[in-house]
């Protein structure tokens, strides 16, 4: 199982690949005039789990990543965000 960033057009998107090769968005930042809105993904409904206009694509990631999002998928099992942002 892996978990990284991958590039986008006006952002990044946080993806959790399985092992089967399957792959899910698990979170995202995209730039806006404002900033960078970012989002963290959840099951149910969560507002405070999305935020506008932080100043930074590094802040951003970092609040979509302070959720583990990926638990949702797996649980508890130590994964890591890989260190590079892939195309």
């Amino acid at each position: 199982m892996e978990l990284y960033w991958q590039a986008r057009r006006k952002g990044q998107r946080l993806v959790l690949r399985f092992d089967d090769g399957r792959e899910e968005e698990v979170g995202g930042v995209r730039e806006t005039k404002q900033g960078f809105d970012a989002f963290a993904k959840t099951f149910g409904y969560e507002p405070g789990r999305a935020e506008k206009a932080i100043p930074s694509m590094t802040e951003a990631k970092e609040f979509v990543e302070s959720f583990r999002p990926w638990e949702l998928y797996q649980g508890e099992q130590g994964l890591t965000v890989a260190p590079e942002v892939r195309d």
